[in-house]
């Protein structure tokens, strides 16, 4: 399935829990694909946890 694809069964999702459910729906659908989004990319390898935790050394930082 091509990220285009992706992108409008989300976008449609989100439409019909904003319509059928009201705004808390739209947030509660929104973050649960994005912890979907997450997770997914943990199962492919893309992410590893110590991305999120790892501090930022001065000369790690960028302008």
């Amino acid at each position: 399935m091509s990220m285009a694809v992706a992108g409008m069964v989300a976008g449609m999702a989100l439409g019909f829990a904003g319509y059928f459910g009201g705004f808390g729906a739209f947030l509660l659908v929104a973050a649960l694909g994005a912890i979907g989004f997450v997770v997914g990319r943990f199962v492919e390898g893309d992410l590893e946890p110590g991305d999120f935790f790892r501090s930022r050394e001065r000369g790690d930082r960028r302008r």
